[in-house]
C-alpha cells in the first residue's frame, strides 16, 4: 500500500527491542515510503499522539498486556497490532478484546506484517463512511460527493475539501455524537495532539457556510466537552437540552490549519 501521490504517508511506530526484526521492518517500510518511528519502551499515549501515527506495532513482552489495553483505550483511532513470540490463548484473547486490531506471532515474515497492517487500515477506513458515491440529504441540504460540496436549494455552500470531509463524516454518523479525537482521525487521518483546536476551527467555518446557504436550518450541534453531532433542525425548533454554545477557539498557532483547507 504505497501512498498515492499527494496523499499523507502511512505513519508507523514499532515498539520493540528486537533489533533484527526492527532493522528488516525499517527497510521494508522505507521502500514503501512509510514514515516510521522505532521506540524501545512503553511510550505514553501523549507521545504517540504527537507523532500523528496511523498504526503501532507493539511487543507486549517489553510493555506488558496492560499497556496494550491502555493504549487502545487512550487512542481509539490508532490501529494497534501486537507482534510477539507465541503466547497463550488467554493472552491473545485479552489483547484482542482489549482493543488490539490483530496479533501476529514471531518469527514473522515482514511481508506478512505489512499485509496485516494494510488489511487493518482498509477495515478501519471501510467502516468510516457510507458508499462514497451516495448523496446525503438532510433538511434543505444535499451533500454531494460528486462535487465535494453541499447544496441548499441549488445554492453551493462553497466548501473546501477538508470542510466537505468534515461535514460528510458528521452526516454519515446518522445523529451520533462524534468525539473530537474521532473526527480528527477520520478527517485528518492521524491521531490528534492534545490542545489541537483544528476540529473546532473547521466546525466554526463549516457552520458559517451552511448558515449562509441554508439560513433556516441548523445542522452541526455542539456537545460541550465531547464533540459534535449532525442533525437537520429548523431554526425555530426548540433546542435539545444537551446543546450549548460552542466555546470560541483560542487564537494560537493551530489557526494555521487554514492553510490546509
Amino acid at each position: 500500500m504505497t501512498p498515492p501521490a499527494g496523499a499523507s504517508p502511512i505513519r508507523v511506530a514499532i515498539i520493540d527491542d528486537d533489533s533484527g526484526l526492527v532493522t528488516v521492518l525499517d527497510r521494508r517500510f522505507a521502500a514503501l515510503r512509510w514514515e516510521r518511528e522505532v521506540i524501545g519502551y512503553a511510550a505514553g499515549p501523549e507521545h504517540l499522539a504527537a507523532l500523528r501515527l496511523h498504526v503501532v506495532v507493539v511487543n507486549p513482552e517489553i510493555t506488558g498486556l496492560g499497556y496494550v489495553e491502555r493504549l487502545a483505550g487512550a487512542l481509539p483511532g490508532l490501529a494497534l497490532i501486537v507482534c510477539s513470540r507465541p503466547a497463550t490463548v488467554s493472552a491473545r484473547v485479552r489483547a484482542l478484546r482489549g482493543g488490539a486490531d490483530d496479533w501476529i506471532p514471531k518469527p514473522c515474515h515482514p511481508e506478512e506484517l505489512v499485509a496485516r497492517i494494510e488489511a487493518v487500515l482498509r477495515r478501519r477506513r471501510a467502516g468510516e463512511l457510507p458508499a462514497e458515491d451516495s448523496t446525503i440529504v438532510a433538511g434543505e441540504l444535499e451533500i454531494r460527493p460528486d462535487r465535494f460540496d453541499a447544496y441548499a436549494g441549488g445554492r453551493s455552500a462553497s466548501l473546501s475539501r477538508k470542510e466537505y470531509e468534515l461535514l460528510r463524516q458528521l452526516a454519515a454518523a446518522a445523529g451520533r455524537v462524534l468525539e473530537r479525537e474521532d473526527i480528527y482521525q477520520r478527517v485528518w487521518g492521524y491521531t490528534m495532539v492534545r490542545g489541537d483546536r483544528s476540529v473546532d476551527v473547521f466546525v466554526r467555518k463549516l457552520r458559517q457556510k451552511l448558515e449562509l446557504a441554508s439560513p433556516g436550518w441548523r445542522y452541526v450541534h455542539t456537545h460541550f466537552g465531547v464533540g459534535y453531532r449532525f442533525a437537520a433542525e429548523p431554526v425555530d425548533a426548540p433546542a435539545p437540552p444537551e446543546r450549548v454554545a460552542e466555546p470560541q477557539p483560542e487564537h494560537d498557532q493551530h489557526d494555521l490549519v487554514t492553510a490546509y483547507s
